[in-house]
């Protein structure tokens, strides 16, 4: 019997509409990562402090859960934890980063304590942020704005997850301004990206992309 794995994800918003769309942006990209037959039901939490809380509630009841939120930096690495290997996806920390992430004020901007039989195979990271994903394929981003798109103003550079949230959210503006779309809005078009990006461009880009796609895959073999 196939058990119901809920993966609750940062994202959606507060109205039906864009949360529906997230849902079925996100369905698409697991799809096409090789998913199928197999989904989790995806849970468009809105906020990321709400995507959190509805994993929390999750877990305590007892159900199978998996998290995925934006990283908002650079992920932080725990200095002294002597199993963790930067080589091992397996072994890495996403809830050291929740955790310990500092705000622009330099206190703790989340601060999330990992739940009580919550796992790290089970959190997810998008580095630094879901549109980071996007500038993996560019191809995509061009025939879904089409004439006006400016793939010059783009980074150009192949190491997405170091690219400041900042200057990704910037560089999507710029290369869309003079698109009869207009410049990038995330309510507005996020998640028509989101739905018809390659899930292997972003992979071979995005280390937590493939870790997330890898452990998700497995985690939902398992409960077949």
């Amino acid at each position: 019997m196939v058990k119901t794995v809920k993966l609750f994800v940062e994202g959606g918003g507060d109205g039906k509409s864009l949360r529906t769309e997230c849902r079925a942006a996100f369905s698409s990209f697991l799809r096409k990562s090789g998913l199928t037959g197999y989904m989790p039901r995806v849970v468009a939490s809105g906020s990321r402090n709400s995507a959190y809380s509805d994993y929390c509630t999750a877990i305590k009841n007892g159900e199978l859960a998996v998290l995925l939120v934006d990283s908002e930096t650079e992920v932080i690495i725990p200095t002294d934890d002597s199993n963790f290997d930067v080589d091992n996806p397996r072994t890495w920390k996403p809830w050291h980063h929740l955790l310990n992430r500092k705000g622009q004020t330099f206190d703790t901007a989340d601060p999330w304590t990992k739940p009580i039989d919550a796992l790290d195979g089970d959190c997810h990271l998008m580095v630094q942020l879901m549109e980071a994903w996007f500038l993996a394929d560019v191809a995509a981003l061009n025939a879904y704005y089409g004439s006006g798109f400016n793939d010059n103003a783009l980074p150009g550079r192949t190491d997405i997850e170091k690219i400041s949230k900042d200057t990704v959210l910037s560089s999507l503006h710029e290369s869309t301004r003079h698109t009869t779309k207009g410049s990038y809005s995330k309510g507005n078009h996020a998640f028509g990206i989101l739905a018809i990006i390659d899930p292997y461009k972003v992979m071979n880009k995005s280390p937590w992309a493939k870790r997330f796609v890898t452990l998700l895959t497995e985690k939902m073999h398992s409960v077949r």
